[in-house]
């Protein structure tokens, strides 16, 4: 890329691409809303909701998470549409016999792509978790029934050496049953509270125990201590316990991390989901290169089927890119495959693909 300049047919694709690209993408978007109002219009009326919460609160943040989340898909129908309209119409061999290279020619969709990886990154690391709060809020309020109890048989690591058990908690009355705390100095056991339960005191912003009794283990000695009532502060809050995978989609690309490093000293039995999501932020935008290599190589050579074939074989090849994400994050969420790994091999995969058949076009 030596004394690279863009040139006019440079801005040409890349006006062709993006132009492509934001306008389908605007267009599946109107639809994916309209079947999402007819879906929820119900709810809406029954909790009386204005239209300006519906629009301005819960739409004005549900666009950014879908476009992004349906981003990849219309990068490699845009490059497939329109060049091979510009293949058909022997726009890309006027190109080519001009003395561009092939290579050359890739400069303005990577330039394309780098716009809309960059764009799809900072979406995903700092303005969805953002907008997330307020869209999950709302359909928490508005939308789904609250239900009582959240999670069952919890073991947590609250801080180093300090367990607590819980083998119930009701998320609706932010109450704990059944709980205990165990201490340890290294591997010994230092201290047990049990108690019937649990409940959160806003007020004081404390957990408040009730019906316990203390064991604290002293050598040989054990003393034993028991009450009707007692504050303790932990490391753990209510928001702990309710619906912790979808409250990561709240977490920018900082908060994120540093909650990882949390759960991790809990040992939170769901911190490969975790990292997933991570991961996952890193290499959505990545996938923009790999679509938009595959769809160029693909649509550069003229077929009897002409534009519907190209765009049949993308469609095939990105639902099936879409598939193997799934899979793979669902394996690395189980623990089956590392979860880095889990969230990559789909991009090393359709790397391959995008290699293969850029080596194969006809240059």
């Amino acid at each position: 890329m030596k004394n690279f300049r863009l040139k006019t047919i440079d801005l040409y694709i890349i006006k062709k691409f993006l132009g492509t690209f934001f306008f389908s993408l605007a267009m599946i978007m109107a639809i994916v809303i309209i079947f999402d109002v007819a879906e929820k219009l119900d709810d809406f009326m029954e909790k009386d909701v204005s239209w300006n919460q519906i629009i301005f609160v819960y739409y004005l943040n549900f666009i950014p998470y879908f476009a992004n989340f349906f981003s990849p898909l219309f990068v490699f129908i845009s490059v497939i549409f329109f060049t091979s309209k510009l293949t058909g119409d022997s726009e890309i061999v006027a190109i080519l016999t001009s003395g561009v290279s092939y290579r050359r020619l890739m400069y303005p969709y990577f330039i394309s792509a780098l716009f809309l990886a960059t764009l799809s990154f900072i979406l995903t690391g700092y303005v969805i978790p953002e907008a997330n709060k307020k869209r999950i809020a709302f359909e928490y309020e508005y939308v789904y029934h609250r239900g009582g109890f959240s999670a069952r048989n919890v073991h947590k690591q609250v801080e180093p050496g300090v367990y607590v058990y819980l083998e119930s908690y009701d998320n609706s009355r932010d109450i704990g049953y059944k709980f205990s705390i165990e201490k340890f100095d290294k591997k010994e056991l230092v201290s047990k509270l049990i108690a019937d339960r649990i409940s959160w005191d806003s007020t004081k912003n404390k957990w408040t125990v009730k019906n316990y009794y203390i064991r604290d283990y002293k050598g040989k000695e054990e003393l034993i201590t028991s009450g009707n009532s007692i504050d303790t502060a932990l490391n753990l809050k209510p928001s702990d316990f309710k619906r912790v995978e979808r409250s990561i989609e709240t977490l920018n690309a900082k908060e994120l991390s540093k909650f990882i490093i949390d759960q991790e000293m809990k040992g939170d039995d769901k911190i490969e989901s975790y990292k997933v999501e991570e991961y996952r932020r890193l290499a959505f935008p990545f996938s923009t290169f790999i679509l938009t290599l595959i769809g160029v190589s693909l649509s550069t050579q003229k077929r009897r089927g002409g534009t519907g074939l190209n765009i049949g074989i993308g469609l095939s090849l990105s639902f099936l890119y879409i598939l193997f994400m799934q899979v793979f994050t669902e394996l690395a969420k189980a623990g089956t495959v590392p979860s880095l790994l889990g969230v990559w091999i789909p991009n090393i995969l359709f790397f391959g693909v995008g290699i293969f058949l850029y080596l194969i076009a006809p240059k």
